[in-house]
């Protein structure tokens, strides 16, 4: 988690740098931003981290900020600051996904708590994203033919039924089998069961 960055999103001036002085102390990373507005503009989704997000804000609000947020394909984990007169909408945004809220003025080891947490969370994310972009990428080295035998071998069909199922040999469907193995680099059965259900579940 050293290449973590966490991310604080707070258009209050005194808030940010308190923060920023938070997350140095324990040696984090961190880069401030005084509306949702200029976050978005520098966001990229393969930098791995957390953010810390005000709910209030001019212009787009914290609770926009993480909608518009759910809708890429790596979303960072969230944690929520809030005044006390908004608490209603902190849990609503916990309720959408964000790891937990925060309220001002914050406990300083509550919040580090939280943020390890998150960026826990996010590594364990990208490290499944990782593997599934993986798995997916050895499908793609798969003929249509090597793509059929591979469903039906993970259906449980043994090789005869599966050659009569495409009409070709069983060597034919041994051949296209260890095929299968070798570019979804699987040892076992086992393996390759695996990586599918993966894939299904993702």
């Amino acid at each position: 988690m050293s290449e973590s960055t966490v991310f604080i999103v707070d258009d209050d001036q005194e808030v940010r740098e308190a923060l920023q002085l938070l997350m140095e102390s324990v040696g984090l990373n961190v880069e401030l931003f005084s509306s949702a507005t200029l976050f978005l503009e520098q966001f990229d989704e393969t930098r791995p981290g957390c953010i810390v997000l005000d709910v209030r804000m001019p212009g787009i609000s914290g609770l926009d900020l993480q909608m518009q947020l759910a809708e890429k394909p790596l979303c960072p984990p969230i944690i929520i600051i809030t005044g006390h007169g908004d608490v209603p909408m902190a849990v609503r945004a916990v309720q959408a996904g964000a790891v937990d809220f925060i309220e001002k003025p914050f406990n300083d080891q509550a919040l580090l708590d939280s943020v390890h947490r998150a960026l826990e969370q996010d590594a364990q994310q990208r490290g499944e994203a990782s593997h599934i972009a993986d798995i997916q990428q050895r499908l793609s080295r798969l003929t249509p033919r090597e793509r059929e035998v591979l469903e039906l071998v993970v259906q449980g069909l043994r090789n005869k039924l599966i050659a009569s199922e495409l009409s070709v040999s069983q060597s034919t469907v041994e051949a296209h089998r260890a095929k299968v193995m070798d570019k979804m680099e699987a040892k076992t059965l086992s393996d390759l069961m695996r990586m599918m259900l993966t894939i299904e579940s993702a």
